[in-house]
């Protein structure tokens, strides 16, 4: 895991869905796709209708007069099709079908069939595509022959091809919306989930600090009025260590805060375990005893080992002095080389305890946090009753590089 601090490296992962990032194409937009098709067949009909109608025979003017209503007709009756795709297939149908039968067989074809039929089977309007198209074709068949029309073969296959392939391009338009409306879907899923993750985890990493920053106040402003009467200085110097404290955890808040604004570092560095002996001097108190034994030998684990090591042992410290009522605290900090560096942490206290209960469900905050914060290094964290008595706090973090 990269040395960075926890905020920076989840928001990085919650940034990987955000709304620029692996968005799926939503394809054109809805009006270039209604008035496309529309447009097309009509450059495409209409001229080959006043061709044809400027070469017909005198006695055919009438029928040419209808074709090119008809190529007009049927272009506009698309622009149903998104809203009534069934209706429209089976209105465009029938106009094909008048154009087949009072035009000559070599006018153009009826373009607006095809996008009839490729919008109803895309819009889920399959059947009423179907239905229409072998009403009309079984009737030009049977038309055709009572009325004389001769239907040459090579055009009847090319005609039954071309719609074959028009309901085949629905049928690939409509699977590939299914399928991108899924991958949208999933995405959208993934960045709630994302977005989720994050909320979580800047709750609890507001949980570490503000809970912590209140307990130390707390402990100090009693030992202020413990001795306002009989020793002012010291009353003094608890009160002074109150207003750093909540100087301190304003600064650590609007570091936290800041990981929601794209772009902006922590307004304070982030906590190393050099830290230590300052806060567990701040919890000092009388009634309350912190002992410290720090046997890393001046050797420093990577940032990120520091930062979770630090808030974990901020948090059992907290919960000491919270929950459990402890008199006596030991904080130790040592390596361990085998198979591979780590290094072990570890909080214990001759408090009350959890008195055998699963500590993540008896009541005490920030077991959770703890638990995800080794995890998210790749390491462990046993959390539970000491032989001794009290509360026991070990956790085993990857080593890393120090930096």
């Amino acid at each position: 895991m990269p040395d960075q601090p926890l905020e920076h490296a989840v928001w990085g992962r919650a940034a990987a869905f955000g709304p620029d990032t692996g968005r799926i194409p939503a394809g054109p937009p809805p009006r270039f796709r209604l008035i496309a098709p529309v447009v097309l067949c009509l450059l495409v009909q209409v001229p080959a209708s006043i061709w044809v109608a400027a070469h017909a025979d005198h006695g055919l003017h009438w029928r040419m007069a209808l074709h090119l209503v008809l190529a007009v007709a049927g272009p506009l009756a698309l622009l149903a099709a998104r809203r009534f795709p069934g209706p429209t297939v089976a209105l465009v149908s029938a106009l094909a079908l008048l154009d087949v039968l009072t035009t000559p067989v070599y006018g153009p074809p009826y373009l607006a069939l095809a996008f009839a039929i490729a919008i109803a089977v895309a819009r889920g309007a399959a059947v009423w595509a179907a239905a229409s198209v072998a009403t009309a074709w079984v009737a030009a068949i049977l038309i055709g022959v009572t009325i004389g029309r001769i239907w040459h073969p090579g055009l009847i296959v090319a005609a039954t091809l071309a719609l074959a392939a028009s309901f085949a391009v629905g049928a690939f338009v409509r699977t590939r919306g299914a399928r991108m409306a899924a991958m949208r879907a999933d995405a959208q899923r993934h960045r709630r989930s994302a977005e989720e993750r994050e909320r979580v985890r800047i709750a609890r990493e507001l949980h570490d600090v503000l809970g912590h920053a209140l307990s130390q106040m707390n402990v100090q402003a009693s030992v202020g009025l413990h001795l306002f009467d009989r020793d002012p200085e010291q009353a003094r110097t608890a009160l002074q260590n109150v207003k750093d404290t909540s100087k301190l955890a304003l600064e650590e808040v609007r570091g936290v805060l800041g990981v929601l604004r794209d772009g902006e570092a922590p307004l304070v560095p982030q906590a190393e375990l050099a830290e230590l002996p300052r806060l567990i001097a701040g919890l000092t108190a009388p009634g309350l005893d912190i002992e410290f034994d720090d046997e890393l030998a001046g050797h420093a684990p990577s940032r990120a080992a520091q930062f979770a090591a630090y808030r974990i042992v901020q948090e059992a410290l907290t919960n000491a002095v919270r929950h459990a009522h402890a008199r006596h605290v030991r904080v130790v900090l040592e390596r361990q080389d085998e198979p591979d560096p780590v290094l072990v942490v570890t909080v214990s206290d001759d408090g009350r305890g959890f008195g055998g209960a699963d500590p993540e469900v008896s009541g005490h905050g920030g077991v959770l946090g703890m638990r995800e914060r080794a995890a998210l290094l790749g390491g462990t964290i046993a959390i539970g009753d000491d032989e001794a008595g009290g509360a026991r706090v070990v956790a085993r973090l990857p080593w890393g590089r120090a930096s």
